[in-house]
């Protein structure tokens, strides 16, 4: 399951909310905020196979070095809400059990236009305000 945006208009202070379902059968998923596919300033990405939560970017098709976080309060067949606020600087992901993690805009961006989810989420809604 797949599911991209292009135009959006997130700015610094913006707060993304994604509800969704993981599958009773994921390994994985993600979400990736940038300016497109090849530039990434926050990819986050849950593995159930690893128990861990990795955070990335990517910078004209490659990707930088990993942040992981071990604070894991995903479960297949599960729906959860995840809020992630462009600060500007950095993003801060509030998990389902309120844990957040910091990541920094590694990319420098002043605004994402880019949000894609894929992997084992069937997303039911989303809001950026």
């Amino acid at each position: 399951m797949a599911f991209e945006m292009h135009n959006m208009d997130m700015k610094q202070g913006d707060t993304l909310k994604i509800k969704g379902k993981v599958t009773d059968d994921g390994d994985r998923f993600a979400v990736n905020l940038g300016s497109c596919a090849d530039h990434i300033a926050l990819h986050f990405n849950p593995r159930f196979d690893d128990v861990t939560i990795v955070c990335n970017s990517m910078c004209n098709g490659s990707w930088e070095s990993e942040q992981r976080d071990s604070n894991f309060p995903f479960s297949k067949g599960v729906e959860v809400k995840i809020h992630i606020t462009f600060k500007g600087d950095n993003f801060e992901i509030k998990l389902p059990n309120d844990h957040v993690i910091e990541f920094p805009n590694r990319l420098s961006l002043d605004k994402i236009t880019y949000l894609a989810v894929h992997g084992n989420f069937k997303m039911i809604s989303f809001k950026c305000s």
